[in-house]
């Protein structure tokens, strides 16, 4: 195994800040300390950077099986790692879905030799058709990490209700994708002043609100556990608010374009501002800053959405969805660290602790004796993203041409440099 020694870094973790060296040995942090003298593989000078846990994205769509032209596991694992990430979780929408142990079996070992744990989330219902329920023992069994249809919900009542205690009985979290689509009825963007001014149809919020609402009372009444997709209204963070106050077992996340970005970007009619749930309004993107600091929404992810240039290039027949591995953690430093004061204590727990405890998965720490998966990033770079660097295949980024502040620089996995990006 190789040897690493950090220098100069700011160590960062729950009860840890501070400026010293990392020394890190067969896959393990060895020792923390200062000025630590030892012959290594690499020596990095980290000085005027941060070294936290590494970080987890519990909603990524990597297209693989049968859409790899949008992207792959293999360049899904790349852009992971260039964003700071050890471990995703994929969601089942792919060719085809990921309702058996076989396909399940292919995205882990396709994963093998990237750095970056690959954990399929399977299907609720066969071929996310909402008509049969999936083996859900059978497909924990084959590696399944929890259970969603996202990209559409379970449309059934009585099917999502079942579901939810077979998983729960399972030891699976189920993941809902809210959405009433009698309510969405073709819409495109955010329905509002910007869809009535394109003068195209647009997606209510009560579309999100009514089955966010829907599903916690469905975790109440079965005593089972719910974790909400993409929260993007003002609507869902106060029923998510409600529900915790009242102890449902309730979890939701978020991300970062819900926090920054707000649906006047469409006016340019550019599709890569095009995204499921949609851009929304200013008292949205307000609501959702707010539900981040009172401790509402649980964690931040991304829903890395790949999708080819041509399939992009139309506005009104395009399909939602963006990248974000590659400006996750960039985008949320610009925001939340930098724009409104939220702890980077915080912004750990949300991006790296909280999606494995609701995953049930090992937490990442700076300790020594620890696993070294470790996330170094400058909190002061700015940088312009340009979407033609980024290591997916997909190139559609709602954030092209921003300026952000902070920046990954370097990404350890087990002990291995998966990723440094050789600037500061």
């Amino acid at each position: 195994m190789s040897s690493i020694l950090l220098k100069n870094v700011r160590a960062f973790d729950k009860g840890l800040d501070r400026v010293c060296d990392i020394l890190i040995e067969d896959g393990i942090i060895k020792r923390i300390d200062d000025c630590i003298v030892h012959e290594c593989d690499k020596e990095l000078d980290c000085t005027g950077l941060i070294a936290m846990p590494s970080l987890f994205d519990m909603h990524v769509h990597f297209r693989d099986p049968g859409l790899t032209y949008k992207e792959d596991i293999v360049t899904g694992c790349r852009a992971a790692a260039a964003g700071g990430f050890t471990g995703v979780a994929c969601m089942p929408n792919t060719k085809p879905e990921t309702d058996t142990p076989e396909t399940i079996q292919y995205i882990k070992t396709k994963a093998n030799g990237s750095g970056v744990k690959v954990y399929p989330v399977a299907c609720i219902t066969k071929g996310l058709k909402g008509e049969e329920m999936c083996d859900y023992e059978l497909l924990k069994k084959a590696g399944a990490i929890a259970v969603s249809d996202d990209g559409r919900p379970v449309e059934d009542p009585s099917m999502l209700r079942n579901a939810m205690v077979s998983a729960y009985d399972a030891g699976l979290p189920v993941i809902s994708h809210c959405e009433d689509l009698k309510i969405i009825d073709g819409g495109i963007i955010n329905k509002g002043k910007i869809s009535e001014k394109l003068m195209v149809k647009g997606m209510d919020r009560l579309s999100e609100d009514s089955i966010t609402e829907r599903e916690i009372n469905t975790a109440a009444a079965t005593g089972t556990r719910i974790h909400i997709a993409h929260v993007s209204t003002k609507g869902s963070i106060e029923i998510i608010r409600n529900a915790k106050k009242h102890g449902i077992r309730v979890t939701c996340e978020t991300c970062p374009h819900y926090f920054t970005l707000t649906d006047e970007l469409l006016l340019s009619k550019d599709a890569d501002y095009r995204m499921n749930p949609p851009l929304r309004e200013e008292e949205d993107r307000l609501a959702v800053i707010e539900g981040i600091k009172d401790g509402t929404v649980d964690c931040i992810v991304t829903d890395h959405a790949p999708h080819s240039k041509e399939e992009k290039a139309d506005f009104y027949k395009a399909p939602n969805g963006i990248v974000g591995l590659e400006t996750s953690l960039a985008a949320t430093l610009n925001m939340l660290y930098h724009q409104c004061d939220v702890p980077l204590e915080k912004i750990v727990d949300m991006m790296s602790v909280k999606p494995r405890e609701i995953l049930g998965l090992p937490i990442e720490r700076i300790q020594e004796g620890s696993p070294a998966n470790i996330c170094i990033a400058d909190l002061e770079k700015e940088w312009t993203v340009e979407p033609e660097k980024f290591r997916s295949k997909g190139k559609n980024t709602a954030f092209k041409g921003m300026k952000l502040k902070g920046k990954p620089i370097a990404t350890i996995s087990e002990g291995i440099l998966i990723y440094h990006c050789n600037e500061k």
